[in-house]
């Protein structure tokens, strides 16, 4: 497991409100480079300079992101648009999130300390800070479960541009074997340094 997931990361839990809930998303919603359906074409969807351990999901909430709207922060953390807002319908239990709202967020040492400057996320937040190592926490689900079989539980999507325009991204050549049932893809071809290029089909 330590091969896996290689940091000494604690368990924590961070009381935050709705607002900063939202903030948070927006903050991983900087992964996806920004699409212009007026442009069109093959667009590259994932932005390669932003850091794939700051792309957070957040589970029992549900939402949308759009990808033809500006980011709302760079990839440092730095708020660079206050008026880009790329989370949509957000969601808990079927009802929408409401500023005021009260969520606990079980994360780790690193993102509730601060790490990856994320909203909400600055030390001040903790509501419980756990021994566990995270990765022994998974290794213990895992011995009790005896077999586990993760899959997309569909709490999130993308929102589909209109237009001519083709969003793309790279990814590895034996990923088709484990491609989610319902999620729309369709193989281009191969890319260099051993990749193959996917586009999103709806």
């Amino acid at each position: 497991m330590a091969d896996i997931y290689i940091y000494p990361n604690t368990i924590r839990a961070v009381k935050v409100t709705g607002a900063q809930v939202r903030e948070w998303l927006e903050r991983s919603a900087g992964i996806y480079n920004q699409i212009d359906p007026a442009k069109g074409g093959e667009q590259e969807l994932v932005n390669a300079k932003f850091p794939a351990f700051n792309f957070d999901v957040i589970a029992g909430v549900q939402y949308k992101i759009d990808p033809t709207q500006p980011s709302r922060y760079d990839n440092d953390g730095k708020l660079v648009d206050a008026n880009a807002r790329r989370i949509k319908d957000l969601t808990y239990n079927g009802k929408a999130v409401t500023d005021d709202q009260v969520f606990i967020v079980a994360t780790n040492n690193y993102r509730a300390g601060g790490g990856g400057n994320f909203p909400g996320n600055d030390g001040s937040t903790i509501v419980l800070e756990a021994p566990d190592l995270t990765r022994d926490a998974i290794m213990r689900f895992i011995i009790e479960r005896k077999e586990v079989a993760p899959k997309a539980d569909g709490s999130w999507s993308l929102v589909t541009p209109t237009g001519n325009v083709t969003m793309t991204f790279l990814t590895g050549p034996n990923a088709a074997a484990y491609q989610p049932a319902g999620i729309k893809i369709e193989k281009i071809g191969d890319a260099p340094e051993g990749f193959v290029k996917y586009r999103i089909v709806g």
